[in-house]
């Protein structure tokens, strides 16, 4: 069982005597508070019955009086006289009417019973003194009776009402025995509860926590291997122990990657020694081809000899073709520079794509001629209108239709572009070749920058390895993405995905 279930349990069972405890006192105090309002009606009901049987009493008397006077004397009632008595017959009912409201189920039968007698002897009653004056009126008020019934049934009530006042003190007493009995005994079961369940906690968690203690100075002490399983809960202090036991798995693995990333840095700085060593062949070819024709085009200028004039043009196509490669060259690097450090920045503008796409593949005709390459390119003017960085667009495309043709000799590019159906808005363009390809691991490098899929194409191809890098970063800047499939001797086709704008992301899109 876990810590969390055992505290849990332990907190519901102190909880539950509490309630217990809790409930009691509120039960017994509501029993006590019945029985007291029981007892309380019962009381004034007794007060209430001989009050009525006072005036009962007092009002047969009076009657019987004023019976005999008019029968020997012929006197009559003034007004004010039969208004009082009626008062005061209206007051024994209402008293009466009291009896009612103080009467529980127990007692309503008798009530009833009063009730039917005392509304029958206080009619007699009432008629009597309106027909008093009336001397065709005969009277029975001189029969016992009804006052007897009248009188018997308040007294059957009465003594009922005197039992249950008996009978709520007794229960009142017993409520309050009970009531101490069971606080006492939840009150000595709840500590003696509390007591036993934290003694057990306090154990079984010392156990665990020297288990893990024990684990915690092995793996300190650097034995990685070892693991804390002698803890027999499935709940914190388990999940703690496998805490420790991921940890220590996952300070092997670190240790791992930081010999694996050891080894990579080591890897990273010979693709650095390399690239340098590239880069310094790449910058030297076109300085030395810019020196060399230059001091070949100063001597023929001091020569006093006519100058080739067609010899001179071509010489100084080639110093202005090595100096745009000189300069392409010291471009990547500072655009991967200013990428590296998060300094570049997009110029947006809305352009055709398929325009761009065009210029692009007019700028590798000379390429193409010189490999024998041939390029197919589909209709590229129904592409969506793009707001985004043209120059990037342009030097992406430029990059990769350049790539594909160095790689490529006496074979076949094509441009594929279209809008997918997945991403409306967005252009999907695809660069082909029938080059010479890459297996799987050089796929996996292709983007890096300063490295090459194969460190024998910069001797067999040249370049130093940052076109590619430059394209994914660009790519990646402008909101899109690059993929590459390739097959070695089939060729390769590296494939853009490109929004319409650069703050769209592909959960955006469609």
């Amino acid at each position: 069982m876990s810590l969390r279930r055992r505290l849990t349990l332990s907190l519901v069972t102190i909880l539950m005597m509490f309630a217990i405890n809790v409930g009691t006192h509120f039960w017994g105090s509501y029993a006590r508070n019945e029985s007291m309002e029981a007892y309380r009606s019962s009381v004034t009901a007794a007060q209430l019955s001989t009050e009525v049987e006072s005036l009962l009493n007092d009002q047969r008397q009076t009657i019987l009086v004023l019976s005999t006077i008019r029968a020997n004397t012929g006197d009559q009632l003034d007004t004010q006289e039969s208004l009082q008595a009626e008062e005061q017959i209206q007051d024994i009912r209402q008293r009466i009417r009291q009896l009612g409201k103080l009467s529980h189920d127990v007692t309503r039968l008798h009530y009833d019973r009063l009730l039917e007698a005392s509304d029958a002897l206080l009619g007699d009653w009432a008629m009597f003194y309106e027909k008093y004056n009336d001397p065709e009126f005969s009277s029975n008020v001189d029969d016992p009776i009804p006052y007897v019934q009248a009188s018997q049934r308040l007294k059957e009530l009465e003594q009922r009402q005197a039992f249950i006042s008996t009978q709520r003190a007794n229960i009142i007493d017993r409520t309050i025995a009970l009531t101490d009995r069971i606080t006492v005994i939840g009150f000595i079961a709840s500590i003696f509860i509390t007591a036993t369940l934290g003694f057990f906690l306090v154990r079984y968690t010392n156990r665990s926590l020297k288990h893990l203690k024990r684990g915690t100075e092995r793996i300190g002490s650097g034995d990685l291997n070892y693991r804390i399983d002698n803890i027999d809960d499935s709940g914190e202090l388990g999940d703690l122990a496998n805490a420790f036991n991921d940890m220590s798995e996952k300070l092997r693995n670190a240790m791992y990657d930081v010999s694996k990333a050891r080894d990579a840095a080591d890897d990273a700085n010979a693709a650095k020694s390399m690239f340098l060593a590239n880069v310094s062949h790449e910058l030297r070819t076109p300085l030395n081809a810019i020196i060399g024709y230059s001091e070949m085009l100063h001597d023929e200028l001091s020569d006093d000899r006519d100058v080739d004039r067609p010899q001179f043009q071509q010489d100084l196509d080639k110093i202005i073709r090595s100096g745009r490669q000189l300069l392409a060259l010291i471009n990547d690097i500072l655009d991967l520079s200013k990428i590296e450090t998060g300094k570049m920045i997009l110029h947006c503008e809305t352009f055709q794509p398929g325009e761009l796409l065009e210029q692009a593949c007019d700028a590798i005709t000379p390429q193409l001629r010189e490999r024998n390459n041939q390029l197919d390119k589909q209709d590229l003017s129904r592409l969506p209108m793009l707001y985004n960085d043209a120059a990037k667009f342009r030097q992406i495309f430029t990059n990769l239709l350049s790539n594909a043709c160095k790689f490529t000799e006496n074979g076949y590019l094509s441009v594929l572009a279209r809008e997918p159906e997945a991403h409306p808005g967005w252009v999907e363009i695809s660069v082909r070749d029938t080059g010479i390809g890459m297996d799987c691991e050089q796929q996996q490098q292709v983007f890096e920058a300063f490295v090459q899929a194969d460190p024998s194409t910069s001797a067999n191809y040249g370049g130093t390895g940052l076109g590619l890098a430059i394209c994914r970063d660009y790519c990646e800047l402008m909101g899109g993405n690059i993929r590459v499939e390739s097959e070695p001797g089939k060729g390769s086709t590296f494939t853009v995905l490109l929004p319409a704008d650069p703050e769209l992301t592909l959960g955006d899109a469609g």
